[in-house]
């Protein structure tokens, strides 16, 4: 089976940058996405489209494909209770803040006892990335995966 919209896709991949690794999804359980329903980075969906289980391929990204530029003046203080840890952090963590559009990835600039100051960046921001992805398998998208708009895992959804 072909991968195309509708379709639920599961791979695995290893990131890197400048040929060396950042992270690999092959230790863990398959990433799996709704396709066509902006689920996952444009340019992965792009280089994933037609393919279909048991294929492999090296997808290079630059900044604009992926999390974008790097934008000045991005550092922003924020209350540790916004924070989600559960020890207080130090400068270089990378940690989930409670925005009201929902949680989104920042790096510790510095960390005080009652706010952090973070760069809202997104840690990958500014890197051209290469992702070496096997598809693992593809699938009819159930109807209800259809309405909701993502893949649902094994057993059903959680929301």
């Amino acid at each position: 089976m072909k991968i195309a919209k509708g379709k639920v896709v599961s791979f695995s991949y290893t990131l890197s940058e400048h040929g060396e690794q950042i992270e690999t999804s092959y230790l863990s359980d398959n990433i799996r996405y709704l396709h066509g329903y902006k689920n996952m980075l444009d340019g992965i969906e792009e280089a994933l489209e037609n393919r279909q289980s048991g294929d492999s391929l090296s997808v290079t990204l630059t900044p604009e494909q992926a999390y974008g530029r790097r934008r000045n003046n991005s550092i922003e203080r924020v209350p540790l209770k916004y924070v989600g840890v559960k020890k207080p952090p130090k400068a270089g963590d990378v940690v989930n803040i409670q925005t009201p559009k929902g949680i989104r990835q920042a790096v510790v600039v510095k960390a005080g006892r009652f706010n952090v100051d973070v760069d809202t960046n997104h840690p990958l921001a500014g890197k051209t990335l290469t992702f070496d992805i096997t598809v693992g398998s593809v699938r009819d998208a159930e109807s209800e995966e259809i309405q909701h708009g993502h893949a649902h895992g094994d057993g059903g959804h959680a929301h």
